[in-house]
């Protein structure tokens, strides 16, 4: 996790971004398809795109006269990684929520028994 993960979240903080990010899980896009699934004007489409790929979000590839935009798994990975190390700090407070309520649940059952 030694990479700056700054320009990723850059990229993730903005909706228009994410929505590109999903519309690539289904598959590669050319900046032209991107621009039609947006209703978005060129120019837009290219500067998301730019600070997708300064984030190492996803890769872009000229073939012909087009570009072609897709998930760049390795970067994506990073930047779940991330994420994925406080899930521990989220399993022990669920853990310590779902014991007080045990505990709460049994005092009430103890004092139903009186």
């Amino acid at each position: 996790m030694s990479r700056n993960l700054q320009p990723a979240f850059r990229a993730l903080g903005d909706p228009t971004r994410r929505a590109i990010l999903r519309q690539l899980c289904q598959g590669e896009l050319t900046i032209t398809e991107v621009v039609e699934k947006f209703d978005l004007t060129r120019t837009a489409v290219r500067k998301h795109l730019t600070v997708l790929e300064e984030g190492k979000l996803i890769t872009v590839t000229p073939r012909g006269k087009e570009r072609v935009t897709r998930l760049n798994r390795a970067g994506l990975k990073s930047t779940a990684d991330w994420f994925n190390y406080f899930d521990k700090y989220w399993d022990d407070a669920l853990d310590s929520l779902k014991n007080a309520i045990e505990n709460d649940n049994q005092k009430k059952q103890k004092r139903k028994k009186k």
